[in-house]
Parts: C-alpha cells; structure tokens; sequence
C-alpha cells in the first residue's frame, strides 16, 4: 500500500498525487493508494495517517511524503519501520513555517485555513534528528526548489538512496519522469507495455 502525504497548503489535487493514484488506476491497484487530506494540525494529521494504515504490515507499506509530507513521512517510518519516498521534504519545518502563524490559502481550492502557533511545537515533537536503516528510504530532491533547500535534504538522508534532480522546482514539475522508479521502491513494478 502507498500512503501519500501532501505538502503545507497542498491537498490530494496536488500534481505528484493525482499523477501517482492515475498510475496506480493503470495498473489495476487503486484500491492499495490513499492520500488524504490532512488537516492543519502536525499532531492530528499524524493520527490520520497512522489510523489509515493501522491494519497494514509495515513491510507492505510505503509512505511518499511531498515537502511536509515528507517530514512526517520520515517520522512515522521511523515509528513503523515501513519505507518512506520523500519529495522535496522539509528537514526543519519548526524554522520554516514560523512565518506561516496565522491564516493561509490552500493552494487548489483557495479555502482558508488556520496554523495556530500551538502547531509548532507539534512539529517540534515529530523531529528525526539521525534516521535510521537508510535503505528504507528514497530522497528526490531539486537543485531549482523555490522553497526548501536541497542541501539540507541530502545532509539529512545520509546513504540513503538519493536521485537530485539538477535545476526543476518546489513541486518536481517532470515528477512523471520519476514516478515508475517511485512505484518501483514502493514494491510496485509498472506492467511493460509489450505485455
């Protein structure tokens, strides 16, 4: 199963999530791919997920974690031992979200939603400082991110497989160049078309 857990202001109309669910349309598996709407909320968020794959053998599981996504992702596959796909993730969202207290605008329904200040020390409790078994987890990240910086990514996913992405953007823009070897790392080999 695929967990895909969206960035801050994204939803599950985020581009790497509709293109991964139509992918696993393709391949006849959609009912093994969610990806929720998380609330604002890191700590009610977490729960969501958690709740989401509570009957799902970690060893069946993987997260795709997208900015925030995939600071949480990083967290709950610590907690779980499952393996975790991160997006552009953010490494130190307690720092860069600071400015983000108060109302902000989903990005693809331009609905308000509020990040209360008590949300920071949420993300605070869900820091991974060292992670462990690097082979569980598979870093993407752009030299071109508008957002986050890439160095930070790969100082923060020390041997674990890395593909950076020279230039591109927040948002992975060419991400369908990358979503086979995605679902690959996930356990999910895209049917040839010769068959």
């Amino acid at each position: 199963m695929i967990l895909y857990l969206h960035g801050f202001r994204s939803s599950p109309q985020s581009f790497k999530a509709r293109l991964l669910a139509e992918r696993m349309r393709l391949l006849g598996r959609a009912d093994e791919y969610q990806c929720p709407q998380l609330p604002a909320s890191p700590a009610a968020a977490i729960a969501l997920a958690r709740d989401l794959v509570r009957e799902v053998d970690p060893a069946q599981l993987t997260l795709v974690g997208s900015s925030l996504g995939g600071y949480y992702a990083t967290w709950l596959a610590q907690q779980s031992g499952c393996r975790a796909v991160l997006l552009n993730p953010a490494v130190k969202p307690p720092r860069d979200l600071e400015k983000y207290v108060g109302v902000s605008i989903q990005y693809h329904s331009d609905e308000p939603f509020e990040f209360k200040r008590e949300y920071m020390a949420e993300l605070q409790a869900l820091q991974v400082d060292v992670i462990s078994k690097p082979e569980r987890y598979f870093l993407i990240a752009a030299t071109g991110d508008e957002v986050l910086d890439w160095r930070e990514m790969v100082g923060h996913y020390p041997q674990a497989r890395q593909i950076v992405i020279q230039g591109s953007d927040h948002g992975i823009s060419e991400f369908a160049d990358y979503a086979d070897e995605v679902l690959a790392f996930c356990g999910i080999e895209a049917e040839s078309s010769n068959r």
